[in-house]
């Protein structure tokens, strides 16, 4: 156990990390930001394997809302920082800086993250996994509170997804990294030839399996036209898979 939440780790972007801009996909990044907080959290004796051993749950990531100031590209390094805070009686918030070589952060997140019982599929207190809290960082990287975020008026459905064995976890369901792509999708290439993210906020709402189809649909404000909600609706259920909310921005034509 350390007395300490901060956990750093450095990133080199490959290939594999980026998109036809050659810049770091948003999917990746989220992928970076889940096995970091994984790391951190077993530094902290709280780890995937120390969960489903002791105590039979699992980590599952409700709310984040990420801010891009630039969107970094092949062959970068940079270092990606995360620390927890303490707990509330059912939310565990974790916070993010992504750093470049400079140390200058280009990117910042925070999140909220739950315990699911592995068996029932149900919430758990965070009381579930007593132990004694070491000292945090305060300072939050978003002065935000997440919230519930709301649908849009005439959201329109833009494709159809069946879940399958690409998209899931080990914890058996779709995994937070593909919702990301899922939500990309939903804009045309033009978009992204032409705009990039700004921001991303997402409330995960119900886990999907394999085999149940998701129904994608897009919106966009009536008053910020650079604001799209994305959903996700399992057709299988009708529930609200997910939901987020993208600020784009237009790309500056003598960036690249």
């Amino acid at each position: 156990m350390v007395n300490s939440t901060l956990y750093k780790k450095d990133y080199h972007i490959d290939l594999r990390d980026v998109d036809f801009k050659k810049k770091l996909r948003i999917s990746t990044l989220f992928s970076y930001f889940q096995e970091i907080a994984s790391l951190s959290a077993a530094s902290l004796g709280v780890g995937i394997d120390d969960l489903e051993k002791d105590y039979g749950v699992a980590w599952i990531l409700m709310r984040i809302k990420v801010e891009v100031a630039r969107i970094p590209e092949l062959n970068e390094d940079i270092t990606i920082e995360t620390w927890a805070h303490e707990p509330g009686k059912l939310e565990f918030k974790r916070d993010f800086f992504v750093r470049d070589q400079q140390g200058t952060p280009i990117i910042r997140a925070v999140s909220a993250w739950v315990l699911m019982d592995l068996v029932e599929r149900k919430l758990k207190r965070s009381s579930h996994i007593p132990f004694e809290y070491p000292s945090g960082r305060e300072e939050t990287a978003i002065d935000y509170e997440l919230k519930k975020l709301k649908r849009v008026e005439s959201m329109k459905t833009v494709y159809q997804k069946v879940i399958g064995y690409s998209d899931i976890d080990f914890n058996g369901h779709l995994n937070n990294s593909r919702y990301v792509d899922f939500i990309l999708d939903c804009l045309p290439i033009i978009d992204h030839q032409t705009h990039e993210i700004a921001a991303i906020e997402v409330n995960f709402n119900h886990e999907a399996l394999p085999g149940e189809t998701i129904k994608l649909k897009k919106g966009i404000s009536n008053k910020h036209t650079n604001i799209i909600t994305t959903e996700g609706i399992n057709e299988n259920t009708q529930k609200t898979v997910f939901r987020a909310q993208l600020e784009i921005r237009k790309l500056d034509k003598n960036s690249d």
